[in-house]
């Protein structure tokens, strides 16, 4: 059998960096996070952060990709392995509900959405990219509640995906500023409500 080799120095500290940048972020957001107080919390010299993030923006995205990483193997990726249907979009909304948990003082992913949603450049484009796959995969996921005559024949995925995304917005919101656990009770209510509205 093969012996693979440990992974080479850089490639660990890369990553201990942006351990670091992304705990930094869910408090302070991408916009919040500052090379010198990154390159203090890491033990580095801000030239050290540098060699592996070539510029801010560089460690932002790659700040941004590490979430999206989190949120897809968290999030999706264990709702996908349900019965394609129902099952699948409530798994999938149940899992939502524990990231909310988690991130109760600060989601990098959605902090984003708001820092720049009216910019342009990389990084906004990467918001929108993100976005707009999560979207996609929930209107996915609903159109195959329908297929499966779970929810109604002339229900619109898109329509669905929206109000689902709208309602764990919600969820994210009161969480941060009133607790989970009443959000989550408010949360759960509304779902039930919906997923009522669009049944067969």
């Amino acid at each position: 059998m093969p012996v693979t080799s440990p992974p080479r120095k850089s490639a660990l500290t890369r990553n201990l960096i942006l351990e670091h940048a992304y705990a930094l972020a869910t408090r302070d957001g991408l916009e919040g996070l500052s090379i010198g107080h990154l390159a203090a919390d890491v033990g580095m010299s801000k030239s050290g952060v540098f060699a592996h993030f070539g510029s801010r923006e560089d460690l932002q995205l790659a700040v941004l990709d590490a979430g999206a990483r989190r949120f897809a193997s968290q999030v999706m990726q264990p709702a996908l392995r349900e019965p394609r249907g129902l099952p699948r979009l409530r798994a999938i909304v149940r899992r939502w509900f524990e990231w909310a948990c988690a991130h109760q003082n600060g989601c990098v992913l959605l902090s984003a959405v708001s820092e720049y949603d009216g910019r342009d450049g990389a990084l906004r484009d990467g918001v929108v990219r993100q976005q707009s796959q999560w979207r996609e995969a929930l209107a996915k996921a609903a159109g195959y509640a329908i297929e499966a005559g779970h929810l109604r024949a002339d229900a619109d995925p898109q329509q669905i995906a929206f109000e689902i995304y709208a309602l764990i917005l919600g969820l994210h919101h009161d969480a941060g500023l009133f607790g989970f656990a009443p959000a989550s009770a408010r949360a759960d209510a509304a779902f039930e409500r919906l997923w009522r509205s669009w049944q067969a």
